[in-house]
């Protein structure tokens, strides 16, 4: 065990007070920071004080503003004394009352006295002073006061409130001698002479009024007789017959007159959003389906029904409808009336419209029994695409026809052809196929046209703003309708129609979701090129692509611009062809469409941005030299993947000269799977002579978009060449000599040689040279030598970085004092709860030892 702490004794109590004394009262302990001089609007910073004062300043100053707000944060609402002198406390509590007395009694006397003239001044009315009159205790004369002050007369009590009047005075003799002669008149009396009255007083207004009539009447014709004297008016005879020249308008009048006369903007409809014409659509379609299910099951769907027209409240309800002009027509024809005949022919022009109107029905109908429906879906996609409104007005005009007048009812056999007509006929609503085998199910067994519409109506059906998910269903539409394009490609023979009709609507899924079209193409030319790359690394050379790749790289350029510098869908795919002219070697005829295709795809991707692109040109040369017979002595040179001479250097040399006379152009066919093994010698060199079209027409081309560039001739060189010396004209039909001189004038026309590009030749711009300034450095601590505003700067700075440090270290004081404050709180309340606790726990034991004496009182007794 340790030992006690030791009590600290009375001395050392007393030693300590007078060591605190002494300090307090010792002036060498005292801090004292002494100022030269004071100066107007700078803080004083010199304390005066024992150590430690200005610390507990500081704490105080804390405790009074940021305690505070501390303990009022997230606070809605507080009481803030607004009484004179309240947080004054310089002010004493007696000088505070006397002061918000003084206050109060001069905002009352304010308000009191607002209209107070003057107080002094005594105002009066006919020498009496006003105070007294309102006092009203005035006396007034017996004279000037009548016997019946305060009593209304019998008239105006007789006229108001039907008498009584008499009865508040006395009635003299002279009026009960004439009330005892007066006999009192019965209701109908009186009555009647209200009758009489009334009577006279019309007939007196009446005569007023006609003699007031007449008089008018006698004043105008007086007025007339003197009117003419009044203004002098030529008469008709006398007035010449020129007629009086009117002044001309000034050129401002007639302006103003046009812009007076000129025609209103008149207000327009408001132009519908997307969301609002895709709801629009839906609904049309939606419409249009019911009505051919409807059709389906036999319904007329209450066409036969006649619909309740609209009555309005003045209608009779009679049925009484005037539709024809029953009155004869009177005219004059020969000198005889005509009376009659122009209702009767215009009768008979009307049966003949109406026989011609029935038999077109007629003929309609039957045609489009024949059709099945395919012309009236075709038309309707038209006018889908022309105006989205055409169905709706129609369907009005269509219901406007039924409500005038009723259908007759259908008959079986026409029942059931309406029935075979809407079986027959497409659906008008499709849900979004969730996976590939879904589209082709849907479009299997239709035509191109068909197919088209299926997918258009699938969009309009399952579009974005319809609801949430139908943006994920039409993505995924898109990808699906590329890889049926490629299908559509793979077949034999291939569809080409129905890929050139499919493409429309991939351009419109491409516009609503750029970023899903271009991820889709990006997969597929990713997976052509490193199929490309894995063949080019085990063979060394690859075959050229097949339909489907080059629909693929055909529907890159529709959907994707071209002319970007650099853009993720096009850019690959203008390097994936530019790799195949160069890896891809010509073998055959079937490989040398295929190149042929790609350098007109090459030439398409390159129209507007004129990008040089060498695989082309060199493809192009190689291409006219398998067409050159003699190859012993050339002046060109060629570049992989042709060869001077070889097993396939003479693909397009013609077996016979007789092809050139019956040859006519043609273009290539897009298919490359051509069995041209089992044509004929002649059918083979024309189809020789049509890819040697394609390729000069592809060398104009390439000229032409070339000739602004630099290195144009030396590009051009060997093409020169080769169609100078070595491809003949002879041995050529005659268009393909024409196309062999317009290339040749092209390439003359251009300019043999270009400059150089240099530099522009200018004099060298000498440096500056400047005398040096020499600063003299005298204290090498402190900078020196530069100029004013280098000074104010620097001086600002300085003082910047002695403030941002100043807020630095009081923003830390701070947040220690409020973890202080925070800490404090917690400890308080840590305590309050300990006490409680304990309390709560000795309340507790003592009542378990009460219950328990009591227990024991119980036993024992």
């Amino acid at each position: 065990m340790g030992k006690p702490p030791k009590k600290k004794s009375l001395a050392d109590k007393v030693r300590k007070t007078k060591t605190a004394s002494e300090i307090k009262n010792n002036p060498f302990e005292v801090k004292i920071n002494r100022k030269k001089f004071d100066v107007l609007g700078r803080k004083s910073k010199h304390d005066v004080g024992l150590p430690g004062v200005s610390r507990s300043k500081a704490i105080n100053k804390r405790k009074e503003t940021l305690l505070k707000e501390y303990k009022q944060k997230n606070k809605a609402n507080k009481f803030v004394d607004r009484r004179f002198g309240e947080y004054d406390t310089k002010m004493a509590p007696e000088d505070k009352i006397l002061q918000r007395f003084a206050i109060e009694r001069q905002r009352v006397h304010e308000k009191k006295d607002v209209y107070n003239l003057n107080e002094e001044e005594e105002l009066t009315h006919y020498g009496q002073s006003l105070a007294e009159i309102e006092k009203f205790n005035d006396n007034v004369n017996s004279d000037d006061e009548s016997e019946e002050k305060g009593l209304l007369s019998a008239e105006l009590t007789a006229s108001h409130f039907g008498g009584g009047g008499g009865l508040l005075r006395k009635k003299t003799s002279e009026e009960q001698e004439e009330q005892g002669n007066q006999r009192a008149k019965s209701r109908q009396e009186l009555i009647e002479e209200l009758i009489q009255k009334s009577k006279l007083e019309k007939r007196e207004r009446q005569v007023q009024r006609e003699e007031a009539q007449e008089l008018t009447e006698k004043l105008d014709q007086e007025w007339k007789s003197i009117q003419a004297l009044m203004v002098k008016k030529t008469p008709k005879s006398e007035q010449t017959d020129k007629p009086e020249e009117k002044p001309k308008l000034e050129e401002y009048d007639m302006m103003v007159r046009e812009l007076g006369f000129e025609m209103k903007a008149q207000p327009s409809e408001r132009m519908k959003s997307p969301e609002e014409l895709a709801k629009e659509e839906e609904e049309k379609l939606q419409k249009l389906e019911a009505d051919r299910l409807r059709r389906m099951i036999g319904e007329d769907g209450g066409d036969g029904v006649q619909r309740p027209a609209h009555l309005s409240a003045d209608d009779l309800n009679d049925g009484f409808i005037l539709d024809k002009h029953d009155k004869k027509t009177l005219s004059y024809q020969d000198g005889k009336w005509n009376i009659g005949k122009e209702t009767e022919a215009n009768q008979k022009e009307e049966l003949e419209e109406e026989q011609g109107e029935e038999e077109e029905e007629s003929d309609g109908g039957e045609e489009e029994d024949e059709s099945d429906g395919g012309e009236e879906e075709e038309e309707e996609c038209s006018s889908e695409e022309e105006d989205g409104h055409s169905d709706l007005d129609s369907e009005q005009e269509s219901e406007e026809e039924t409500s005038s007048k009723p259908k007759q009812s259908l008959s079986r056999e026409e029942l059931k052809a309406q029935q075979e007509a809407a079986k027959a006929e497409l659906p008008y609503t499709f849900p979004a196929p969730e996976s590939y085998e879904d589209l082709r199910r849907l479009l299997r067994g239709h035509t191109p046209e068909n197919q088209r519409l299926i997918v258009a109506r699938t969009q309009k059906c399952n579009h974005p703003s319809l609801a949430a998910g139908n943006k994920l269903k039409l993505q995924k539409l898109f990808g699906f309708l590329l890889e049926y394009i490629g299908e559509l490609a793979t077949r034999s023979p291939p569809e080409l129609t129905t890929v050139d009709k499919l493409i429309p609507e991939l351009y419109t899924l491409c516009q609503m979701f750029p970023l899903a079209a271009c991820q889709a193409m990006q997969s597929i030319l990713g997976d052509a090129a490193h199929s490309m790359e894995e063949v080019l690394e085990v063979k060394g050379h690859a075959s050229f692509p097949t339909l489907d790749m080059l629909i693929y790289l055909k529907v890159t350029a529709l959907l994707f611009p071209t002319s970007d510098f650099r853009h993720p869908v096009t850019t690959p795919a203008l390097l994936l062809i530019c790799q195949a002219l160069t890896k891809c070697p010509v073998r055959s005829l079937q490989d040398l469409t295929s190149g042929l295709v790609l350098c007109c795809l090459a030439v398409e991707y390159v129209s507007l941005s004129k990008r040089f692109l060498p695989e082309l040109i060199n493809f192009l040369s190689g291409t006219l030299h398998l067409a050159v017979q003699d190859k012993t002595s050339l002046g060109y040179t060629l570049v992989p993947p042709f060869r001077l001479a070889g097993k396939y250097s003479n693909l397009l040399v013609l077996s016979s000269s007789e092809c050139c006379e019956s040859w006519s152009k043609e273009s290539l066919p897009l298919s490359v799977r051509l069995e041209l093994d089992a044509r004929s010698d002649l059918d083979k060199d024309h189809y020789r002579l049509n890819c040697l079209s394609t390729c000069l027409d592809l060398v104009k081309r390439c000229c032409l978009l070339y000739k602004d560039l630099p290195s144009f001739i030396h590009v051009f060189q060997p093409i020169r060449a080769l169609l100078s010396k070595h491809l003949l004209t002879q041995t050529l039909p005659k268009p393909l000599q024409k196309f062999h001189s317009e290339i040749l004038d092209c390439l003359k026309e251009a300019p043999l040689t270009h400059s150089r590009l240099v530099f522009e030749k200018k004099k060298p711009i000498p440096l500056k040279l400047l005398t040096p300034k020499i600063v003299e450095v005298l204290d090498y601590g402190k900078k020196r030598g530069s100029t004013r505003e280098e000074r104010e700067r620097e001086r600002l700075k300085h003082k910047y970085k002695k403030e941002f440090k100043g807020a630095l270290r009081e923003i830390r004081k701070d947040s220690r004092f409020l973890a202080r404050e925070k800490l404090s709180e917690v400890m308080n309340r840590d305590a309050e709860r300990k006490r409680k606790v304990k309390v709560l726990l000795g309340s507790l034991a003592s009542q378990e030892g009460e219950w328990k004496a009591l227990k024991r009182k119980k036993r024992k007794s």
